[in-house]
């Protein structure tokens, strides 16, 4: 019995993903601050305490087994604003849960990942995935602390995946375009339609679509690839 661990499960995306890892054989589990969607393992957690993800860790693999996947999917998007029309405390507040909350996350799991891979063989040794975005990328105005958080995520898991080779280990990175849901409904008209207007296929993502390439990247048949990032911008990034 393998666990597949979602931070920022309850949110659409997450859902998402532990539906479709569920289906390729882990036992799904949701760490967020929302409880868990039905019918899925989770734990209330906040990512940017450091106690409240180590307890996490542990009570997942003591009830469902070594943590074998881990998305690291938690984030808020922050004001639409130019970064000096944005309060500091917002800003810190973006930059907490999108890069620091990531960075705990990983610090928690990663020990518990190496030690359980140590004793399995192959792709069952462990598969990162770090949900960055496009902004990220293109460094999209009125986002500054989104974009650099999510720059930061980048840079991350480049650094993570030279750490972890050694240990069969492989990290990667997913940069979506918006995707359809909650988080894309809480944006303005006209900030919907400036974004819609920059993707080349002409529609937001789905979520599903998200799963899918998430569930290739902590399956047997990813195996070489690590600190890369996987675009899923519709056209939109240029690099």
């Amino acid at each position: 019995m393998s666990a597949a661990v979602v931070t920022g499960g309850a949110g659409d995306i997450g859902r998402a993903i532990l539906a479709r890892l569920a289906e390729a054989g882990f036992v799904p589990v949701s760490w967020d601050i929302e409880p868990p969607p039905p019918g899925v393992a989770g734990w209330r957690v906040d990512v940017t305490d450091a106690s409240v993800l180590a307890g996490a860790a542990a009570e997942t693999d003591a009830r469902h087994g070594p943590i074998r996947a881990l998305v690291v999917n938690a984030g808020v998007l922050g004001p639409v604003a130019r970064l000096w029309e944005i309060p500091p405390a917002e800003i810190a507040r973006v930059l907490a849960i999108d890069l620091l909350g990531a960075l705990l996350t990983l610090n928690a799991v990663v020990p518990r990942m190496r030690a359980a891979g140590a004793q399995a063989p192959g792709p069952a040794r462990g598969r990162i995935v770090l949900m960055g975005s496009v902004q990220g990328k293109e460094g999209t105005a009125r986002a500054a602390p989104y974009a650099a958080a999510k720059a930061g995520l980048m840079a991350a898991a480049k650094s993570l995946a030279r750490e972890l080779a050694p240990d069969g280990i492989l990290v990667n990175v997913v940069t979506p375009t918006v995707v359809a849901g909650r988080m894309e409904a809480s944006i303005d008209a006209d900030r919907r339609a400036e974004l819609l207007a920059r993707i080349p296929l002409g529609r937001f993502l789905a979520p599903g679509e998200v799963a899918e390439m998430v569930a290739w990247l902590v399956s047997p048949a990813c195996t070489f690839s690590t600190g890369a990032v996987f675009d899923l911008s519709g056209g939109r990034a240029s690099w």
